[in-house]
Protein backbone atom coordinates (compact mmCIF):
# COMPACT_ATOMS: atom_id res chain seq x y z
CA UNK A 1 0.00 0.00 0.00
CA UNK A 2 1.33 3.44 -0.92
CA UNK A 3 1.97 5.67 2.07
CA UNK A 4 1.08 9.36 2.02
CA UNK A 5 4.12 11.43 2.99
CA UNK A 6 3.36 14.21 5.45
CA UNK A 7 5.97 16.90 6.07
CA UNK A 8 6.74 17.82 9.65
CA UNK A 9 5.84 21.45 8.86
CA UNK A 10 2.33 20.45 7.77
CA UNK A 11 2.02 18.19 10.78
CA UNK A 12 2.91 21.05 13.12
CA UNK A 13 0.48 23.33 11.32
CA UNK A 14 -2.29 20.83 11.94
CA UNK A 15 -1.28 20.31 15.56
CA UNK A 16 -0.87 23.95 16.53
CA UNK A 17 0.84 26.75 14.62
CA UNK A 18 3.55 26.61 11.99
CA UNK A 19 7.10 25.99 13.09
CA UNK A 20 9.43 28.95 12.80
CA UNK A 21 12.94 28.70 11.45
CA UNK A 22 14.58 25.97 9.46
CA UNK A 23 13.38 22.39 9.73
CA UNK A 24 15.72 19.51 9.06
CA UNK A 25 14.96 16.93 6.43
CA UNK A 26 15.25 14.05 8.85
CA UNK A 27 13.76 13.94 12.34
CA UNK A 28 13.20 11.15 14.80
CA UNK A 29 10.01 10.45 16.66
CA UNK A 30 11.73 11.51 19.87
CA UNK A 31 11.46 15.12 18.69
CA UNK A 32 7.69 14.88 18.90
CA UNK A 33 7.90 15.19 22.67
CA UNK A 34 8.48 18.90 22.15
CA UNK A 35 4.97 19.17 20.71
CA UNK A 36 3.57 17.95 24.02
CA UNK A 37 4.72 21.07 25.84
CA UNK A 38 1.54 22.68 27.13
CA UNK A 39 3.03 26.12 26.53
CA UNK A 40 3.81 25.25 22.92
CA UNK A 41 0.30 23.94 22.30
CA UNK A 42 -1.55 26.74 24.04
CA UNK A 43 0.72 29.61 23.08
CA UNK A 44 1.86 32.53 25.23
CA UNK A 45 -0.07 35.66 26.03
CA UNK A 46 2.99 37.51 27.37
CA UNK A 47 6.42 38.38 25.98
CA UNK A 48 9.78 37.27 27.37
CA UNK A 49 13.33 37.49 26.09
CA UNK A 50 16.64 36.04 27.19
CA UNK A 51 19.85 37.88 26.34
CA UNK A 52 22.89 35.62 26.59
CA UNK A 53 26.29 37.27 27.00
CA UNK A 54 29.14 34.83 26.39
CA UNK A 55 32.37 36.16 27.93
CA UNK A 56 34.68 34.12 25.74
CA UNK A 57 38.06 32.96 26.98
CA UNK A 58 37.34 32.35 30.65
CA UNK A 59 36.49 35.36 32.79
CA UNK A 60 38.76 36.06 35.79
CA UNK A 61 35.60 36.02 37.88
CA UNK A 62 37.21 36.37 41.32
CA UNK A 63 38.41 39.81 40.24
CA UNK A 64 34.84 40.62 39.17
CA UNK A 65 33.11 39.74 42.46
CA UNK A 66 35.55 40.25 45.32
CA UNK A 67 35.43 39.68 49.10
CA UNK A 68 35.49 43.06 50.83
CA UNK A 69 35.58 42.64 54.60
CA UNK A 70 39.08 42.99 56.05
CA UNK A 71 39.64 39.32 56.87
CA UNK A 72 38.34 37.92 53.57
CA UNK A 73 40.04 40.57 51.47
CA UNK A 74 43.36 39.91 53.20
CA UNK A 75 42.98 36.20 52.40
CA UNK A 76 42.13 37.06 48.79
CA UNK A 77 45.16 39.37 48.56
CA UNK A 78 47.59 36.72 49.78
CA UNK A 79 46.27 34.10 47.35
CA UNK A 80 46.01 36.36 44.31
CA UNK A 81 49.34 38.13 45.04
CA UNK A 82 50.11 40.53 42.19
CA UNK A 83 46.65 39.99 40.65
CA UNK A 84 44.82 41.22 43.76
CA UNK A 85 42.88 44.47 43.57
CA UNK A 86 43.32 46.73 46.62
CA UNK A 87 40.25 48.04 48.39
CA UNK A 88 41.67 51.56 48.15
CA UNK A 89 43.80 52.48 45.15
CA UNK A 90 47.42 52.83 46.17
CA UNK A 91 47.81 55.99 44.06
CA UNK A 92 44.75 57.62 45.66
CA UNK A 93 42.71 57.38 42.44
CA UNK A 94 39.18 56.99 43.81
CA UNK A 95 37.93 55.69 40.47
CA UNK A 96 40.16 52.64 41.01
CA UNK A 97 38.73 51.77 44.43
CA UNK A 98 36.68 48.60 44.75
CA UNK A 99 32.94 49.27 44.67
CA UNK A 100 31.26 47.96 47.80
CA UNK A 101 27.90 46.27 47.26
CA UNK A 102 26.85 46.90 50.88
CA UNK A 103 26.05 43.20 51.02
CA UNK A 104 26.92 40.71 53.74
CA UNK A 105 26.30 36.99 53.39
CA UNK A 106 25.17 34.51 56.05
CA UNK A 107 28.70 33.95 57.38
CA UNK A 108 29.61 37.64 57.56
CA UNK A 109 31.54 38.09 54.32
CA UNK A 110 31.16 41.45 52.65
CA UNK A 111 31.49 41.95 48.91
CA UNK A 112 32.54 44.45 46.27
CA UNK A 113 32.83 44.49 42.51
CA UNK A 114 35.65 45.55 40.21
CA UNK A 115 36.16 49.31 40.05
CA UNK A 116 35.09 49.37 36.36
CA UNK A 117 31.60 48.09 37.23
CA UNK A 118 29.85 51.26 38.40
CA UNK A 119 26.60 50.58 36.52
CA UNK A 120 26.45 47.00 37.71
CA UNK A 121 27.06 48.18 41.27
CA UNK A 122 24.05 50.49 41.05
CA UNK A 123 21.86 47.87 39.36
CA UNK A 124 22.72 45.43 42.15
CA UNK A 125 21.75 48.00 44.77
CA UNK A 126 18.58 48.89 42.84
CA UNK A 127 17.52 45.23 42.73
CA UNK A 128 17.99 44.65 38.99
CA UNK A 129 21.13 42.48 39.13
CA UNK A 130 22.46 39.56 41.14
CA UNK A 131 25.45 37.23 41.11
CA UNK A 132 25.71 33.44 41.14
CA UNK A 133 28.90 32.36 42.85
CA UNK A 134 31.16 29.36 42.28
CA UNK A 135 29.07 28.00 39.42
CA UNK A 136 30.44 25.62 36.82
CA UNK A 137 29.95 22.51 34.74
CA UNK A 138 29.18 19.43 36.83
CA UNK A 139 27.80 16.01 35.98
CA UNK A 140 27.03 15.32 39.64
CA UNK A 141 27.86 16.90 43.01
CA UNK A 142 31.61 16.53 43.45
CA UNK A 143 34.00 16.75 46.39
CA UNK A 144 37.75 17.19 46.51
CA UNK A 145 38.24 13.62 47.79
CA UNK A 146 36.15 12.24 44.92
CA UNK A 147 38.21 14.11 42.36
CA UNK A 148 41.42 12.73 43.85
CA UNK A 149 40.23 9.13 44.08
CA UNK A 150 38.45 9.16 40.72
CA UNK A 151 35.05 8.17 42.12
CA UNK A 152 33.10 11.00 40.45
CA UNK A 153 32.33 11.68 36.81
CA UNK A 154 34.03 14.88 35.71
CA UNK A 155 33.18 17.04 32.68
CA UNK A 156 35.06 16.09 29.54
CA UNK A 157 38.05 18.30 28.80
CA UNK A 158 37.84 20.04 32.16
CA UNK A 159 40.31 22.87 31.41
CA UNK A 160 39.85 22.95 27.65
CA UNK A 161 38.38 26.10 26.09
CA UNK A 162 36.59 24.23 23.31
CA UNK A 163 35.09 21.63 25.60
CA UNK A 164 34.05 23.88 28.45
CA UNK A 165 32.49 26.56 26.29
CA UNK A 166 30.56 23.78 24.55
CA UNK A 167 29.38 22.35 27.88
CA UNK A 168 28.08 25.73 29.10
CA UNK A 169 26.06 25.97 25.90
CA UNK A 170 24.81 22.37 25.76
CA UNK A 171 24.40 21.60 29.49
CA UNK A 172 25.69 18.10 28.78
CA UNK A 173 29.27 18.10 30.14
CA UNK A 174 29.82 14.35 29.93
CA UNK A 175 29.42 14.39 26.13
CA UNK A 176 30.46 16.41 23.11
CA UNK A 177 27.27 17.32 21.27
CA UNK A 178 26.31 19.95 18.74
CA UNK A 179 22.93 21.08 20.11
CA UNK A 180 22.54 23.75 22.75
CA UNK A 181 19.86 24.27 25.33
CA UNK A 182 18.82 27.52 23.66
CA UNK A 183 18.26 25.58 20.45
CA UNK A 184 16.20 23.00 22.30
CA UNK A 185 14.03 25.74 23.79
CA UNK A 186 13.50 27.13 20.30
CA UNK A 187 12.43 23.66 19.14
CA UNK A 188 9.83 23.74 21.91
CA UNK A 189 8.60 27.31 21.53
CA UNK A 190 9.20 28.49 17.96
CA UNK A 191 5.66 27.58 16.97
CA UNK A 192 4.28 30.00 19.54
CA UNK A 193 5.57 33.08 17.76
CA UNK A 194 3.32 34.45 15.03
CA UNK A 195 6.09 34.79 12.45
CA UNK A 196 7.29 31.95 10.23
CA UNK A 197 10.15 33.93 8.68
CA UNK A 198 12.11 34.93 11.79
CA UNK A 199 13.55 32.43 14.23
CA UNK A 200 13.06 32.71 17.97
CA UNK A 201 16.88 32.65 18.21
CA UNK A 202 18.76 35.77 17.08
CA UNK A 203 22.56 35.78 17.02
CA UNK A 204 25.35 38.34 16.70
CA UNK A 205 27.84 35.46 16.53
CA UNK A 206 26.48 33.66 13.48
CA UNK A 207 26.07 29.94 13.88
CA UNK A 208 26.70 28.90 17.47
CA UNK A 209 26.25 25.79 19.57
CA UNK A 210 23.95 27.40 22.13
CA UNK A 211 21.19 28.22 19.63
CA UNK A 212 21.48 25.09 17.50
CA UNK A 213 18.49 22.77 17.79
CA UNK A 214 17.30 19.85 15.75
CA UNK A 215 14.59 21.83 14.00
CA UNK A 216 15.72 25.41 14.46
CA UNK A 217 18.64 27.58 13.41
CA UNK A 218 19.52 31.06 14.53
CA UNK A 219 18.58 34.30 12.76
CA UNK A 220 21.82 36.16 12.11
CA UNK A 221 22.16 39.86 12.98
CA UNK A 222 24.71 42.45 11.85
CA UNK A 223 26.21 44.76 14.46
CA UNK A 224 25.57 48.46 13.79
CA UNK A 225 28.82 50.28 12.96
CA UNK A 226 27.82 53.37 14.96
CA UNK A 227 24.76 55.27 16.16
CA UNK A 228 23.96 56.37 12.60
CA UNK A 229 23.79 52.74 11.43
CA UNK A 230 20.78 50.56 12.22
CA UNK A 231 22.53 47.24 11.70
CA UNK A 232 19.90 44.59 11.15
CA UNK A 233 19.40 41.12 9.79
CA UNK A 234 22.02 39.48 7.59
CA UNK A 235 20.68 39.34 4.03
CA UNK A 236 21.57 36.90 1.26
CA UNK A 237 25.10 37.45 0.05
CA UNK A 238 25.02 40.12 -2.65
CA UNK A 239 21.25 40.60 -2.55
CA UNK A 240 21.44 44.26 -1.58
CA UNK A 241 25.04 44.89 -2.61
CA UNK A 242 25.61 48.28 -4.27
CA UNK A 243 26.77 46.72 -7.51
CA UNK A 244 26.69 48.43 -10.85
CA UNK A 245 23.40 46.73 -11.67
CA UNK A 246 21.88 45.87 -8.23
CA UNK A 247 18.37 45.44 -9.65
CA UNK A 248 19.57 42.75 -12.05
CA UNK A 249 21.34 41.00 -9.18
CA UNK A 250 18.19 40.97 -7.05
CA UNK A 251 16.08 39.80 -9.97
CA UNK A 252 18.48 36.92 -10.63
CA UNK A 253 18.30 35.73 -7.02
CA UNK A 254 14.53 36.19 -6.91
CA UNK A 255 14.21 34.14 -10.10
CA UNK A 256 16.15 31.27 -8.55
CA UNK A 257 14.11 31.40 -5.36
CA UNK A 258 10.71 31.64 -7.02
CA UNK A 259 11.32 28.71 -9.34
CA UNK A 260 9.60 25.41 -8.48
CA UNK A 261 11.91 22.45 -7.83
CA UNK A 262 10.82 18.79 -7.90
CA UNK A 263 13.97 17.61 -6.12
CA UNK A 264 13.25 17.64 -2.37
CA UNK A 265 16.76 18.72 -1.45
CA UNK A 266 16.78 21.61 -3.91
CA UNK A 267 13.31 22.64 -2.83
CA UNK A 268 14.25 22.59 0.84
CA UNK A 269 17.38 24.65 0.18
CA UNK A 270 15.44 27.23 -1.82
CA UNK A 271 12.72 27.36 0.84
CA UNK A 272 15.39 28.14 3.43
CA UNK A 273 16.78 30.91 1.21
CA UNK A 274 13.31 32.38 0.69
CA UNK A 275 12.51 32.37 4.41
CA UNK A 276 15.85 34.02 5.09
CA UNK A 277 15.29 36.72 2.45
CA UNK A 278 11.73 37.46 3.49
CA UNK A 279 12.63 37.41 7.17
CA UNK A 280 15.55 39.81 6.71
CA UNK A 281 13.42 42.29 4.79
CA UNK A 282 10.60 42.10 7.33
CA UNK A 283 12.95 42.42 10.29
CA UNK A 284 14.88 45.37 8.89
CA UNK A 285 11.67 47.23 8.05
CA UNK A 286 10.37 46.69 11.59
CA UNK A 287 13.45 47.95 13.41
CA UNK A 288 13.74 51.01 11.18
CA UNK A 289 10.48 52.21 12.72
CA UNK A 290 11.80 51.98 16.29
CA UNK A 291 13.20 55.12 17.89
CA UNK A 292 14.95 55.04 21.27
CA UNK A 293 15.82 58.07 23.35
CA UNK A 294 18.37 56.04 25.35
CA UNK A 295 21.85 56.84 24.12
CA UNK A 296 24.27 53.99 23.43
CA UNK A 297 28.03 54.22 23.16
CA UNK A 298 29.62 53.52 19.80
CA UNK A 299 31.66 50.50 20.89
CA UNK A 300 30.70 47.18 19.34
CA UNK A 301 29.09 45.64 22.44
CA UNK A 302 26.90 48.66 23.18
CA UNK A 303 25.77 48.72 19.55
CA UNK A 304 24.77 45.06 19.78
CA UNK A 305 22.71 45.72 22.89
CA UNK A 306 21.16 48.71 21.12
CA UNK A 307 19.95 46.44 18.30
CA UNK A 308 18.59 43.97 20.88
CA UNK A 309 16.62 46.84 22.43
CA UNK A 310 15.26 47.94 19.04
CA UNK A 311 14.25 44.36 18.28
CA UNK A 312 12.42 44.10 21.60
CA UNK A 313 10.69 47.39 20.79
CA UNK A 314 9.48 45.82 17.51
CA UNK A 315 8.24 42.62 19.17
CA UNK A 316 4.54 43.19 18.40
CA UNK A 317 5.16 44.22 14.80
CA UNK A 318 7.26 41.08 14.32
CA UNK A 319 4.73 38.84 16.08
CA UNK A 320 7.13 37.64 18.77
CA UNK A 321 6.19 36.18 22.16
CA UNK A 322 9.55 34.56 22.96
CA UNK A 323 13.06 35.53 21.81
CA UNK A 324 16.62 34.54 22.69
CA UNK A 325 19.52 36.84 21.77
CA UNK A 326 23.10 35.57 21.69
CA UNK A 327 26.08 37.92 22.04
CA UNK A 328 29.69 36.76 22.16
CA UNK A 329 32.29 39.08 23.69
CA UNK A 330 35.78 37.63 23.68
CA UNK A 331 39.24 38.49 24.96
CA UNK A 332 39.12 36.93 28.43
CA UNK A 333 41.85 34.34 27.89
CA UNK A 334 44.40 36.43 29.77
CA UNK A 335 47.52 34.47 30.59
CA UNK A 336 49.33 37.78 30.92
CA UNK A 337 48.53 41.49 31.32
CA UNK A 338 45.36 40.49 33.10
CA UNK A 339 44.76 43.59 35.22
CA UNK A 340 44.77 46.19 32.46
CA UNK A 341 42.98 43.99 29.92
CA UNK A 342 40.31 42.86 32.37
CA UNK A 343 39.72 46.47 33.37
CA UNK A 344 38.93 47.40 29.76
CA UNK A 345 36.69 44.41 29.08
CA UNK A 346 34.64 44.82 32.26
CA UNK A 347 34.31 48.54 31.58
CA UNK A 348 32.85 47.85 28.13
CA UNK A 349 30.43 45.28 29.55
CA UNK A 350 29.41 47.59 32.37
CA UNK A 351 28.73 50.45 29.96
CA UNK A 352 26.65 48.29 27.60
CA UNK A 353 24.61 46.76 30.44
CA UNK A 354 23.95 50.16 31.98
CA UNK A 355 22.69 51.51 28.66
CA UNK A 356 20.61 48.42 27.98
CA UNK A 357 19.07 48.65 31.45
CA UNK A 358 18.05 52.25 30.70
CA UNK A 359 16.54 51.17 27.37
CA UNK A 360 14.46 48.48 29.09
CA UNK A 361 13.18 51.15 31.48
CA UNK A 362 12.29 53.34 28.50
CA UNK A 363 10.42 50.50 26.78
CA UNK A 364 8.71 49.37 30.02
CA UNK A 365 10.05 45.86 29.39
CA UNK A 366 12.27 45.36 32.45
CA UNK A 367 10.22 42.46 33.80
CA UNK A 368 10.11 40.81 30.37
CA UNK A 369 13.86 40.60 29.67
CA UNK A 370 16.56 38.66 31.51
CA UNK A 371 20.24 39.06 30.64
CA UNK A 372 22.82 36.61 31.96
CA UNK A 373 26.46 35.71 31.53
CA UNK A 374 28.29 32.58 30.41
CA UNK A 375 32.03 31.90 30.41
CA UNK A 376 33.78 28.58 30.08
CA UNK A 377 35.54 28.76 33.45
CA UNK A 378 37.12 31.14 35.93
CA UNK A 379 40.84 31.77 36.00
CA UNK A 380 43.20 30.35 38.62
CA UNK A 381 43.31 32.25 41.90
CA UNK A 382 47.09 32.06 41.78
CA UNK A 383 49.19 34.17 39.45
CA UNK A 384 51.39 32.72 36.72
CA UNK A 385 53.52 35.85 36.89
CA UNK A 386 51.51 38.34 34.84
CA UNK A 387 48.16 36.63 34.43
CA UNK A 388 46.04 33.64 35.35
CA UNK A 389 45.38 30.24 33.82
CA UNK A 390 42.37 28.00 33.22
CA UNK A 391 40.38 26.96 36.28
CA UNK A 392 36.82 25.71 37.00
CA UNK A 393 34.25 27.20 39.41
CA UNK A 394 33.35 30.77 38.44
CA UNK A 395 31.03 33.71 39.17
CA UNK A 396 28.25 34.84 36.85
CA UNK A 397 25.72 37.65 36.81
CA UNK A 398 22.03 37.85 35.93
CA UNK A 399 20.16 41.09 35.24
CA UNK A 400 16.57 42.21 34.68
CA UNK A 401 13.37 43.31 36.35
CA UNK A 402 12.28 39.74 37.04
CA UNK A 403 15.58 38.93 38.76
CA UNK A 404 15.55 38.53 42.53
CA UNK A 405 18.05 41.35 42.63
CA UNK A 406 20.62 42.51 45.10
CA UNK A 407 21.58 38.94 46.02
CA UNK A 408 24.60 36.66 45.78
CA UNK A 409 23.29 33.14 45.20
CA UNK A 410 25.37 30.23 46.40
CA UNK A 411 28.19 30.12 48.93
CA UNK A 412 31.16 32.27 48.00
CA UNK A 413 34.19 30.02 48.56
CA UNK A 414 37.07 30.70 50.89
CA UNK A 415 39.96 31.87 48.76
CA UNK A 416 42.81 30.44 50.81
CA UNK A 417 44.78 27.69 49.14
CA UNK A 418 44.29 24.08 50.25
CA UNK A 419 40.67 24.62 51.36
CA UNK A 420 38.12 21.86 50.85
CA UNK A 421 37.27 23.04 47.30
CA UNK A 422 40.73 23.97 46.03
CA UNK A 423 42.38 21.41 43.78
CA UNK A 424 45.78 23.06 43.54
CA UNK A 425 47.00 26.16 41.76
CA UNK A 426 43.88 28.06 42.76
CA UNK A 427 41.34 25.87 40.93
CA UNK A 428 37.98 25.65 42.71
CA UNK A 429 35.39 22.88 42.46
CA UNK A 430 31.99 24.43 41.64
CA UNK A 431 29.28 24.16 44.30
CA UNK A 432 26.46 25.20 41.94
CA UNK A 433 25.98 23.37 38.65
CA UNK A 434 25.26 25.23 35.44
CA UNK A 435 22.09 23.11 35.29
CA UNK A 436 20.79 24.83 38.42
CA UNK A 437 21.66 28.29 37.13
CA UNK A 438 20.11 27.67 33.74
CA UNK A 439 17.14 25.75 35.13
CA UNK A 440 15.84 28.81 36.96
CA UNK A 441 16.12 30.90 33.79
CA UNK A 442 14.43 28.27 31.60
CA UNK A 443 11.58 27.92 34.09
CA UNK A 444 11.04 31.68 34.08
CA UNK A 445 11.06 31.61 30.27
CA UNK A 446 8.16 29.18 30.29
CA UNK A 447 9.73 25.72 30.21
CA UNK A 448 7.64 23.35 32.31
CA UNK A 449 9.16 21.11 34.96
CA UNK A 450 8.51 18.00 32.87
CA UNK A 451 10.65 19.44 30.07
CA UNK A 452 13.62 20.50 32.21
CA UNK A 453 15.19 17.07 31.87
CA UNK A 454 15.07 17.46 28.10
CA UNK A 455 17.18 20.59 28.38
CA UNK A 456 19.32 19.56 31.35
CA UNK A 457 19.69 15.77 31.53
CA UNK A 458 21.75 15.94 34.75
CA UNK A 459 19.49 18.31 36.63
CA UNK A 460 17.96 15.67 38.86
CA UNK A 461 21.46 14.95 40.22
CA UNK A 462 21.12 18.21 42.13
CA UNK A 463 18.60 19.30 44.73
CA UNK A 464 17.81 22.73 43.38
CA UNK A 465 15.55 22.64 40.34
CA UNK A 466 14.07 19.41 39.11
CA UNK A 467 13.27 18.21 42.63
CA UNK A 468 11.25 21.33 43.35
CA UNK A 469 13.77 23.56 45.15
CA UNK A 470 14.86 26.29 42.72
CA UNK A 471 17.71 28.64 43.46
CA UNK A 472 15.25 31.51 43.39
CA UNK A 473 17.11 33.64 40.85
CA UNK A 474 13.92 35.01 39.34
CA UNK A 475 10.65 36.16 40.81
Amino acid sequence: MAKRLVSRRNFLRNMSCAAVGTTTLMNTLTNLKFINSAAALNGFTDYKAMVVLLMGGGNDAYNMLIPYDDVSHAEYSVTRSNLALPKIDLDDDASKNLRSLNYTDAVGKEFAVHHAMSNMEMMFKDGNLSFVTNVGTLVEPTTKAQVYDGSTQLPLGLYSHSDQIMHWQTALPQERVAQGWGGKIADMFNACNDNENISLNLSFAGSNVYQTGQNTVEFSLNTPRNNDDLGGATELNGYSAPWEVPTANRNTIDGLIDKYYDDVFKKTYVDIMKVGKDGAEEYNTAIEAQVLTTEFSENRLSQQFKLVARTIAAREILGMKRQIFFIEFGGFDMHDEVLETHDGLLSEIDTALGEFNSAMDELLTQDMVTTFSLSEFARTLTSNGQGSDHAWGSNAFIMGGAVNGGEIFGTYPDLDLDNNLELGGGVLIPTIATDQYFGDIASWFGVENDDLLTLFPNIDNFDSIYNGNPLGLLI
